[in-house]
């Protein structure tokens, strides 16, 4: 499925491309818009486990569609729009309730690097580059998008990030906790990584994912988890779950069966 700059494939590890290469993948005012519900879809997909998010071509994201920035109709605020589509965008990517892999080569710059620290994790190839670059151009920030990047790396890298807006490496970026993995096949490494996610509890895992989204934004995360635990013994999740321990074998989880 292509839409808007964005291609999906489907599939138990799914993959969502942004698909404009010859813009380096830049990121327009309509695909932050279609972006949510792309990811709805994804969601909704009970065949979808894991959730892969990389570009076409050598890089991830240059960042935003830069003659766009202040094309809105309010001269008094001309991002005034861009700046609605993009935080909703990034929220339904915080928030979406299967894992998601951020698979970097190259540019991961702005706007690209707002999805990639917005997913659980970022793979990464060993030529890529990370930065945010509102100080090179006066764009100030929104507090939502520094505060995942204060909750990631801490106040000093995520100063240092905005302050300077010089780019870091690909091993920089691991040593600062940007970047979870470095590899020479980033996407090779997130595959394998999926897999083992696709073979475990989807229960536990989405509840893992409930919770730390919870304590990070300062909400109820007992209740949730609570929930969750009830969820597995009503299923049979965990009963499957001790016993593929004990009879040392895989586990074949109901609820991984039913979505």
């Amino acid at each position: 499925m292509d839409e808007l700059g964005f291609r999906v494939e489907g599939g138990a590890v799914a993959r969502l491309v942004i698909d404009r290469v010859a813009k380096r993948n830049a990121l327009t005012r309509a695909m932050w818009e279609v972006l949510p519900g792309l990811l709805a879809e994804l969601a909704a997909d009970d065949e979808v486990k894991v959730l892969l998010v990389t570009g076409a071509g050598p890089s991830f994201s240059a960042g935003a569609d830069i003659g766009e920035l202040v094309s809105g109709a309010d001269p008094a605020d001309p991002m005034a729009e861009l700046r609605a589509f993009n935080l909703r965008a990034q929220v339904a990517l915080r928030e979406f309730p299967k894992p998601t892999i951020a698979v970097v080569r190259g540019h991961c710059i702005g706007g690209g690097l707002e999805l990639a620290v917005n997913c659980d994790f970022r793979f990464a190839a060993r030529d890529a580059t990370f930065g945010v670059t509102p100080a090179r151009i006066g764009v100030v920030y929104p507090p939502d998008a520094i505060k995942v990047l204060l909750d990631l790396v801490g106040p000093a890298t995520t100063k240092y990030l905005l302050f300077s807006g010089e780019l870091l490496s690909a091993g920089e970026a691991e040593l600062k906790g940007l970047v979870d993995r470095v590899a020479d096949d980033p996407l090779a490494a997130a595959e394998a990584f999926a897999a083992t996610m696709v073979s475990r509890s989807q229960l536990t895992i989405r509840s893992a994912k409930e919770t730390v989204n919870a304590l990070l934004a300062g909400t109820d995360a007992e209740a949730p988890a609570l929930r969750r635990y009830r969820e597995t013994i009503a299923s049979g999740e965990l009963a499957e779950g001790i016993a593929a321990f004990t009879a040392k074998r895989s586990a074949d989880f109901p609820w991984h069966r039913s979505g």
